[in-house]
């Protein structure tokens, strides 16, 4: 269980927060609801998200939910350590899009004293490590690991099963595209893509239709 700290203006240093799960665990939602927290304490926020992401809104961070918060899209993370000088906490999200400076702009900032609250996606839908959270996750002071509900065993999920045929790692989708899986679910999933991959020569289909042809049927 996560306890939010409030920042401490005469300690120099702050620390990283991750928040991290599957498509539609609350991610994001827990995001603004954090920040929203810090504002209305009169602390200084900003948050930042991928250039690309732009799936609800150019500018906005929105939920799944319909929560929103007005956002910096950003190119690249350097460009998140020069925009976020004059805040005291800094919400970053869909980190596993932005590159590999990521984690250290993160701890740049940690260092210089701001809460940073990082949200991202700790695998792709392969079920590897997604981009820089996993060096992120072990360089923040605190990780919370957010669960969806499997879609077809109402289990905790923690896998996001790709329903297209896209191989593209990168690729912002909704329902239509992703699907919350459980452990067992999912691996049942990627069990059946691999068996539709299976080639079958049109010979071996032919001998089977003639196979069940010559069976000689009972009299």
């Amino acid at each position: 269980m996560f306890l939010e700290n409030t920042v401490n203006h005469k300690e120099p240093f702050g620390w990283i927060e991750v928040i991290c799960g599957s498509m539609f665990s609350g991610k994001t939602e827990e995001l603004i609801r954090r920040l929203k927290r810090a504002q209305f304490a009169k602390q200084r926020i900003e948050i930042f998200k991928p250039q690309i992401d732009t799936r609800y809104h150019d500018e906005m961070v929105v939920s799944h939910d319909e929560n929103q918060i007005r956002s910096t899209p950003v190119p690249a993370a350097a460009n998140i350590r020069i925009l976020a000088d004059h805040c005291d906490v800094v919400g970053i999200d869909e980190a596993q899009f932005f590159d590999p400076e990521i984690v250290h702009v993160c701890n740049d900032l940690a260092n210089k004293g701001k809460r940073v609250i990082v949200v991202g996606l700790d695998m792709d839908f392969k079920g590897n490590p997604f981009g820089p959270m996993p060096a992120l996750m072990a360089t923040a002071e605190y990780v919370t690991k957010v669960h969806a509900v499997c879609t077809r065993t109402g289990n905790l999920a923690n896998y996001s099963f790709r329903k297209s045929a896209n191989e593209n790692l990168v690729m912002l989708g909704e329902t239509s595209e992703y699907e919350p899986l459980s452990r067992a679910a999912y691996f049942k999933a990627m069990l059946t893509e691999k068996i539709k991959e299976i080639p079958v020569e049109v010979e071996e289909v032919k001998t089977c239709e003639q196979t069940k042809t010559n069976v000689p049927k009972d009299e």
